[in-house]
């Protein structure tokens, strides 16, 4: 009888292990991908506002074409 509980026991103290240690590392990793995707999109605003950079828009065939903002072009 003690035997099965403690074979219970490191059964479920192994699983809590393995559970925590998927935790951390997949805590991690979604850390690391919202990091680079906000520097992305810092990167992305820093180059929208520059003065070369015009926004295409789609127009009604599907094509994209300049916007109607005169002071981008």
């Amino acid at each position: 009888m003690i035997y099965t509980l403690i074979r219970i026991a490191i059964f479920v103290g192994i699983g809590l292990a393995i559970f925590w240690g998927v935790r951390r590392i997949w805590r991690d990793w979604t850390g690391e991908f919202k990091a680079a995707d906000k520097a992305r999109r810092a990167r992305d605003l820093k180059e929208r506002a520059r003065p070369d950079v015009i926004t295409l828009k789609r127009d009604k065939d599907g094509t994209f074409r300049p916007g109607d903002d005169p002071d981008k072009r």
